[in-house]
């Protein structure tokens, strides 16, 4: 526990502005209370580390599956591998040099597995060997020891393979195996379609299969006499080893076979073939591809063949490749193939073999996240516990029918030891307009509940019939903004189409036949304040600070109609930008819409997207914001209490000078926030945003800001085209929140303008960019908090709206609420990002909510419980202070004394960059600041002094989807969207990360190989059965010699092979293991112990008797013998 003093703040702040040319703020001399404030939270308690990854990997590129441990593996076009077990075992890893994995393969039964990049076109590992082969561009074969990573002398020249078989070259070696039954015997398949089966031992071809077209894959028959090709013309051609003139059998299982005999039409490419057996019944034969050419927009087809059926799988996307998961390991063993595991360009699929009809196994994985993009994220930890099972309830009854019974086959690895005490709800938006609710405790993560927005509207059945008033040119549903209350379980949703949603929980199913509706006409005339006949439903007056205002509600609309289509010039007005459902609408259990709120048109102007929401189920109110200004509106009445712009929050104390609103005539863009008119100047304090538009020339920190842009945009062009326009969007984002400069001596606000305006300088207006409800003391004189709303923008200040809310829920719903303005309460540089609220002690006072009931019970049943709102300590004469506000902008962090909103802490985050995110959280330790810049850094403050506790440079900003997504939350946990489809969540908390390794699953268990197939009495009498091949004298150094130095280069890994163990297995894994090779090496020594015990006692008895014979033959003369 330390104490902190203003004499020691204000030497730390001094120090700090030292290097900055604006000084920060010092405490008030006059309050004392400062000066007892305790604060846990050290430096000490903070450690930034990755803790796991979730979601399906992004673009896959290959596939493995270790038959004894029960671990899948799939390599990505990155050169990351994931690694998957049973449910809630997962690993990550990324191979440094990011080219893509071309091929995995499992040392089966082992830690290790091997990822293939580069030149190599393909490898082969056998079953319990070290030896692998690898096939090359050139069509040469060379062989690696994967202990040791060293290249042997041995190698297959194509030349030699092929001989005289072909004149040209044969391509590239597409397939590599040994024969099941004889070790010694390597097929090999070249691209142009010649199959050598070549003699290790005798190093020289036994046979060669020629056909007309290329092969894509080759698969054996287990008893080894038999082997299967596919090939580009969409044909399978079966041969017989000790018949190479001809295929035994040539069919095309997609092909449309002639009725004069002539050979079937070609067909697409078949990519794979394998070729599994049964002890009991026909084999198996799995194949991708193969479709007719006339078969065009058909999607992607896994074919299975067995027997005389013939099954065709449809895929919903295309397949990157497949494997047959059977019951032995042995290839020379009959296969006994259960499932199929498909690997899909955006989707994962096992298929049952054992069931009729093929039905896929339901997947634990959570690899769905990327359904439909996501569009926004929202990450709550140490959430109510009751809401976790009340989601899984609901969701349950979503869950679809016709999986198939069996367990999931992908079983290995073990759960972590370690658990945390807290639950953690992840929830994403979607460009569909869904919403998913995610289980995320204990490092794990599995979807309770999925909500569809969409259904809410009405659906245009094609182009043709999609509405004029629409905004965005697709996905005109998209989730942009989420507010979500745990306690009630009340849920805020705002779209793309300037739209907000709002949604209550109940546990029954209803029938809702009207939606309802509320319109709300939002519009920005800077200079002049419209008055209430002319708004429609805009709010009324506006008061002067301190003064009530009754700003005029206005009733729900019964249906989706509107008054007004086209105003009397032509133009669209009083429209919405999506037409609502006219038909009832039936909700299932979870969540249900309480209210519609829908923005309209504006004299031919599109409303302007929401910038920000948030809502309160105490107050039973929702605010939102944009570049027009805010509204509140009452979900409980239906009605709307505020709609006023940014310059009347301000009242006469608007320290910009603002002009006056021309309407744009132009259609708003689909993504971002639109394009504004010029809003006017900001203070000289304060500093741009570093990817904000030009301003005054003389302004040296906009040339860095500017070299920042091109630096980031510059890195952006190498990565993809798609990043390079989400910067631009990015861009467009910060230029509209932007701060511009202002002269402080004077105060007067003025703004350097060039003679020709860009569109980034027109996205310059003050935007609503945070909000936050709480119970606060806006004068001294009141003893008791009242209700308000805080309000920040864009231009960095934080109003508040003073609100009177009726006390008995029967006066809530009769008599409206009450609102007043009560003017700026503090400004900071950058726009505002986060608020949030302090006791006199320093503690963060939780926000004022109302516990969930059931809203469809009956009025007599129904158990409203009361409003809870967070205790302040009364003050003293003394001190009169006795709350704080925390205010975080882009640029600084100020905690302002209340009510007396004195600024006693000041922090300037970055000077060079700006915040991305920020949030107040709460850890076991006590309460911070977490913040997430667009320069990668990751910093925490303290609480109330501001203290910086942790900066990392961890994450440069490269895509807008990590700067869409990056959150924080309670207990030091925070998540971004890392690809398209992968969730990365971190932890900067010290005692997560010295628990994490316990917390992880363990992927690696100890598990016996099972014993090689018998080969029966007369096999072995006759020789039948497998040949077993000693690969170390034929490939080691001493018979093959020493490789060529410049063939290949050996980069040692971290720690080799011995450091890729221990990193890969606990110690869990590492103690089984260890007591497992005791085990061997105790009963080695005992059968070596009994060994030396018989040759001690036979050495005894030959002693014994030539001692016998010496004394036999002693005293006897050579001739006596």
């Amino acid at each position: 526990m330390k104490k902190f003093n203003i004499r020691k703040v204000l030497d730390g702040l001094t120090a700090a502005s030292s290097s900055s040319s604006s000084a920060a703020a010092s405490p008030q001399s006059g309050n004392r209370e400062n000066d007892m404030i305790q604060e846990t939270l050290q430096s000490e308690h903070f450690q930034l580390c990755k803790t796991v990854r979730h979601g399906f990997p992004n673009q896959p590129s290959s596939m493995a599956f270790d038959p004894v441990q029960k671990i899948l593996a799939i390599g990505t076009q990155s050169g990351a591998l994931r690694l998957f077990g049973q449910a809630g075992v997962e690993c990550y890893c990324r191979h440094e040099s990011g080219s893509a994995v071309i091929q995995l393969e499992f040392l089966v039964n082992e830690v290790s597995s091997l990822l293939v990049f580069g030149r190599i076109t393909f490898c082969h590992l056998p079953f319990q060997s070290k030896w692998l082969y690898v096939g090359t561009e050139r069509g040469n074969i060379h062989i690696v020891n994967v202990e040791s990573f060293t290249l042997s002398g041995y190698v297959i020249m194509w030349n030699k393979a092929i001989e005289l078989s072909s004149k040209s070259h044969p391509g590239p070696v597409v397939h590599i195996s040994d024969n099941p039954m004889d070790e010694g015997k390597l097929l090999i398949g070249f691209e142009c379609g010649i199959v050598v089966l070549w003699d290790l031992k005798s190093k020289k071809a036994d046979y060669r299969y020629n056909y007309d077209e290329a092969i894509h894959s080759v698969a054996w028959h287990h008893e080894g006499k038999q082997f299967v090709c596919s090939h580009s013309d969409g044909t399978l051609t079966t041969w017989n080893i000790r018949a190479p003139a001809k295929p035994a059998q040539i069919i095309t299982p997609h092909g449309k076979q002639p009725k004069d005999g002539k050979k079937p039409e070609p067909c697409k490419p078949i990519l794979k073939v394998e070729y599994k057996t049964t002890r009991a019944g026909d084999p198996f034969m799995i194949l991708c591809g193969g479709l007719s050419y006339d078969t065009v927009g058909r999607r992607a087809c896994l074919t299975v063949m067995h027997g005389k059926s013939t099954a065709v799988l449809e895929m919903d996307y295309p397949i990157v490749d497949f494997l047959t998961l059977c019951e032995t390991p042995y290839p020379n063993d009959f296969q006994e193939p259960y499932a199929v595991v498909v690997l899909l360009e955006k989707d994962l699929v096992v298929i049952d073999l054992a069931q009729i009809g093929y039905p896929i196994f339901e997947n634990p994985y959570p690899l769905s996240i990327h359904e439909s993009p996501v569009t926004c994220c929202e990450y709550f930890a140490d959430c109510p516990a009751e809401v976790i099972p009340a989601l899984y309830s609901v969701g349950s009854r979503q869950n679809r029918q016709g999986f198939s019974k069996k367990e999931w086959p992908i079983s290995g690895g073990n759960w972590g030891q370690g658990t945390l005490s807290f639950s953690e709800m992840i929830i994403t938006g979607h460009a569909d307009g869904s919403i998913k609710f995610w289980d995320a405790s204990a490092l794990m993560l599995q979807v309770l509940y999925k909500l569809k927005t969409a259904k809410v509207f009405e659906k245009p059945r094609g182009k043709e019939e999609k509405s004029s008033t629409e905004i965005v040119d697709e996905d005109p549903f998209a989730i942009q903004i989420l507010s979500w209350c745990p306690e009630s379980r009340v849920l805020c949703v705002a779209g793309v189409s300037a739209l907000v949603i709002v949604y209550r929980f109940s546990k029954q199913e209803v029938t809702t036949e009207v939606v309802q509706l509320l319109e709300v006409r939002m519009q920005c005339e800077l200079n002049e304040v419209e008055s209430p006949e002319c708004g429609g439903e805009q709010a009324s007056t506006v008061s002067t600070p301190g003064t009530s205002s009754s700003p005029q509600t206005s009733l729900p609309q019964s249906h989706p109609s509107t008054s007004s289509n086209n105003s009397s010039d032509g133009l669209r007005d009083n429209v919405p930008c999506l037409k609502v459902r006219s038909s009832p609408l039936k909700q299932s259990a979870g969540y249900q819409v309480e209210l519609l709120i829908q923005l309209v048109w504006v004299s031919g102007e599109p409303p302007q997207p929401i910038t920000s929401l948030a809502v309160n189920s105490a107050y039973g109110l929702v605010a939102f914001g944009n570049g027009n200004g805010l509204a509140v509106v009452d979900y409980l009445q239906k009605t709307l209490l505020l709609n006023v712009s940014t310059a009347e929050l301000y009242g006469s104390t608007d320290p910009h000078h603002r002009q006056p609103h021309s309407p744009r005539k132009t259609r708003q863009p689909s993504a971002g926030l639109c394009d504004g008119n010029d809003a006017s100047a900001a203070p000289e304090e304060r500093c741009k945003s570093p990817t904000s538009g030009s301003g005054s020339p003389c302004n040296s920190d906009e040339d860095s800001k500017q070299k920042f842009i091109d630096k980031v945009m510059s890195k952006s062009k190498r990565i993809s085209k798609t990043v390079a326009s989400d910067f631009a969007k990015i861009s467009r984002k910060i230029n509209m929140i932007a701060d511009h400069k202002d002269d402080a001596r004077d105060n007067s606000f003025s703004r350097s303008r060039s003679s020709s305006v860009t569109s980034i300088d027109r996205e310059s207006r003050e935007v609503i960019s945070s909000f936050y409800f709480c119970d606060w003391l806006s004068k001294k004189s009141e003893t008791v908090a009242v209700p308000s709303l805080w309000v920040g923008t864009s231009l960095g200040s934080m109003l508040a709206i003073a609100l009177t809310v009726p006390s008995t829920p029967e006066q809530r719903m009769q008599q409206p609420v009450g609102v007043s303005f009560c003017g700026p309460v503090v400004r900071l540089k950058g726009g505002i990002l986060r608020m949030a609220q302090l006791d006199a002690s320093g503690t963060l006072l939780p926000h004022v909510y109302e516990s969930w009931y059931e809203p469809n019970a009956p009025e007599e049943e129904r158990e409203r419980p009361r409003r809870r709102r967070p205790t302040s300590p009364p003050s003293s004469q003394e001190n009169p202070d006795c709350q704080y506000a925390v205010v975080c902008s882009e640029k600084q962090a100020k905690v302002v004394a209340l009510p007396s909103q004195n600024c006693v802490y000041e922090h300037n985050i970055t000077e060079t960059s700006f915040v991305l995110r920020a949030d107040v959280v709460t850890l076991t330790a006590g309460v911070g600041i977490a913040c997430f810049c667009a320069n990668g850094h990751i910093m925490t403050l303290s609480l109330p002094s501001l203290r910086p506790l942790l900066d990392v440079n961890y994450l440069p900003l490269t895509d807008m989807r990590i700067a869409r997504t990056f959150c924080f939350s309670n207990q030091g946990q925070a998540l971004y969207l890392t690809s398209p489809t992968e969730i990365q969540r971190i932890t900067y908390s010290q005692e997560t990360c010295d628990n994490l390794q316990e917390m992880l699953g363990e992927l690696f268990t100890p598990v016996e190989t099972p014993e090689a197939p018998n080969r029966g009495f007369f096999k072995g009498l006759f020789g039948g059965g497998a040949q077993s091949l000693d690969r170390e004298d034929l490939f080691g150094e001493v018979a093959a010699g020493k490789a060529s130095r410049s063939l290949a280069q050996h980069i040692p890994g971290p720690g080799g092979m011995e450091g890729m163990k221990g990193a890969a297995s606990g110690v869990v894994g590492e103690l089984a293991r260890a007591r497992i090779a005791l085990d061997e090496r105790g009963q080695k020594l005992g059968e070596l112990e009994e060994r030396t015990a018989g040759m001690m006692a036979s050495a005894d008895s030959f002693s014994k008797h030539a001692h016998d014979i010496m004394l036999k033959y002693k005293d006897k003369k050579w001739y006596q013998l």
